[in-house]
């Protein structure tokens, strides 16, 4: 089978991989333009684009893939199918028209749970204990088509949005294989979403997680997971933008702290703990702005914190 790729970001990765080792042919792959990164601002090319060329297999990256060029350039291809997965754009009727077998979408949830463009850190910020990969035939709307599968797992105390994309992206791929042959051979018959139980999750915006020290420990402890790596959970020391990672299971407690929430509450080599409008937040790592990622215990050797000093003043 002929097939025509589109993927962006890291987590297309495992899915171009599975279907280079497949038997089916994939003509071409469809990614997003170079973008400038870092403080040069030097062009860096998408994953994807490296891995298909290395493997020889022709690279596109319209700026738009709804114009008029870029559709004639994918129907020139002539496709059996496309599969998309972490693309970064809509594509229009002119495109999911190509192929005769359909467009193939991998997405990073139980749908119709947690359409759109950040399913990962919502499901962890909502404070969700399971989530998984579903298949679906691309239609004109924003993640609505047909499901053809779907793969569960659990969302340990310990995942955070790094760890959760890394186990979903695998699981991606090996769902797509599985909803290719199955498709090939007859076995998967789809079945149309239940709109009213859909919920969904917009792109993630930087200040969004700014912590609100005013907010019960369990939620911030979600919060800070939901953020982990990017763009990380942030308040502020002294001025100075702190990051919060690897919190502590917050234990139950009956009463409020006495401590205005957001006071640093205990200093110690293992964990720092900070009061919350209920209940008290245990972190295990900080990272100083214009400084990297490190364990408390390094933290407190250049950075001495004393009980009683407030973080977001």
């Amino acid at each position: 089978m002929k097939i025509l790729f589109l993927g962006t970001s890291e987590f297309a990765r495992p899915s171009l991989e599975i279907l280079l080792r497949s038997p089916h042919q994939v003509a071409a792959v469809v990614t997003q333009p170079d973008r400038p990164k870092g403080r040069g601002q030097k062009l860096i090319p998408a994953s994807l684009k490296t891995l298909a060329l290395t493997k020889h297999i022709p690279v596109f990256q319209p700026e738009k893939i709804q114009e008029p060029l870029a559709v004639k350039c994918l129907r020139s291809l002539a496709p059996d199918l496309m599969v998309v997965v972490a693309y970064g754009q809509i594509l229009p009727s002119s495109i999911l028209s190509i192929p005769p077998r359909g467009c193939v979408n991998v997405h990073a949830s139980l749908l119709p749970q947690y359409r759109g463009a950040a399913p990962i850190p919502r499901a962890i910020l909502n404070g969700e204990k399971q989530t998984g990969v579903s298949t679906m035939l691309l239609d004109a709307g924003m993640d609505t088509g047909p499901i053809l599968l779907t793969a569960a797992t659990e969302i340990g105390l310990e995942d955070t949005a790094g760890t959760l994309h890394d186990r979903l992206s695998l699981m991606g791929a090996d769902l797509l294989l599985k909803t290719i042959t199955g498709s090939e051979k007859g076995l998967i018959i789809p079945r149309p979403q239940d709109h009213s139980q859909a919920t969904y999750a917009p792109k993630i915006e930087r200040e969004l997680a700014r912590i609100n020290w005013p907010t019960p420990a369990v939620k911030l402890f979600n919060h800070l997971r939901a953020f982990d790596p990017w763009p990380g959970a942030f308040t502020t020391l002294n001025g100075r933008l702190l990051k919060l990672f690897h919190p502590l299971f917050p234990q139950e407690m009956e009463e409020s702290p006495r401590e205005v929430p957001g006071t640093i509450s205990w200093v110690q080599a293992g964990d720092l703990g900070i009061a919350t409008s209920h209940g008290y937040l245990a972190v295990r790592e900080l990272q100083l702005e214009g400084r990297p990622r490190m364990s408390v215990a390094d933290f407190l050797r250049g950075h001495p914190l004393k009980i009683g000093l407030r973080l977001g003043d």
